[in-house]
């Protein structure tokens, strides 16, 4: 049988989110597992049915009363037409569900966010902080390789890798961060996965991708994650730079019931449940 672990409950309001500190799971000693959004960009990789959507919405879900606030700025594209990102598509600032010239412009669009910014701090401070009244800024690519690696337009696919590569090397003083996802580590999919400073390791298939993901060494320490068991979904390793010893967690598992109260918690929408034989129906209305 699979096992799931649940989501928590949501923070109280947007003062309580710590961009340093986002739990999105446990360790496997029962701690609970924080990832970094201030000043990191984050790969995971994950075979089919690995979880990934558990780390994806576990981020999303902590950030949400920041999201509602206006502290937080969403940016997703998922080119698998919507499957994953849309699920809950109105708490994005822009979502693009396809790989195409559309997805490329957004990217760019970012890209020149961050230049835009950093330019604008010069002279008067290094790092985003919540007193700069601007955003912070985050990146969902739901399936990297799609953008990147796969797309058979030559030219969309070197806009596409000049624009994430200047987001993920120039967006942490600015205060943009990334968080993408990918089935396939090798170098020809990533190109630069040096540029991703938290690297995460879901279930793999061989013993090499896990030193793809998270480095030489890793599985000497323990960090098998082409072991991981298929009855585990959201279990994984990661590896964030500068830190010697991987860390083993589990993320939360979002339903679509948390999905439905994500949306309507940043939207500010009321529901009236409907009871159906064996299911509700909860139908939205603006509150």
């Amino acid at each position: 049988m699979v096992s799931v672990l649940p989501l928590p409950a949501m923070a109280s309001d947007e003062s309580s989110v710590d961009l340093k500190r986002i739990t999105i799971g446990r360790t496997e000693t029962g701690k609970p597992w924080r990832i970094r959004l201030l000043g990191n960009q984050i790969l995971v990789v994950g075979v089919q049915g690995a979880g990934k959507g558990s780390i994806l919405w576990s981020v999303v879900w902590a950030l949400a009363p920041m999201i509602k606030a206006g502290k937080v700025r969403l940016y997703g594209i998922d080119p698998k037409g919507g499957m994953e990102l849309g699920q809950c598509p109105d708490i994005f600032h822009k979502v693009v569900f396809d790989n195409g010239p559309e997805a490329v412009e957004l990217l760019e669009e970012i890209a020149n966010e961050v230049r835009v910014r950093a330019g604008s701090y010069r002279g008067l401070r290094r790092f985003w902080t919540r007193e700069s009244r601007e955003p912070f800024t985050l990146l969902i690519i739901d399936e990297l390789a799609d953008v990147i690696a796969y797309q058979t337009d030559k030219k969309l696919k070197e806009r596409a890798q000049a624009a994430i590569q200047t987001i993920t090397s120039q967006g942490r003083a600015p205060g943009f961060a990334t968080l993408a996802l990918v089935q396939d580590p090798r170098k020809e999919i990533v190109p630069f996965r040096n540029l991703f400073t938290t690297r995460i390791a879901m279930r793999l298939d061989e013993a090499t991708q896990v030193d793809m993901v998270l480095g030489d060494g890793v599985r000497e320490r323990g960090a098998d994650a082409h072991e991981i068991s298929e009855l585990t979904p959201g279990v994984a390793w990661a590896k964030e730079d500068g830190k010697k010893e991987p860390l083993r967690g589990r993320a939360f598992y979002a339903s679509d019931d948390n999905l439905w109260d994500l949306r309507a918690y940043v939207n500010g929408w009321s529901f009236e449940v409907l009871p159906f034989p064996g299911s509700a129906d909860k139908r939205g209305a603006a509150a």
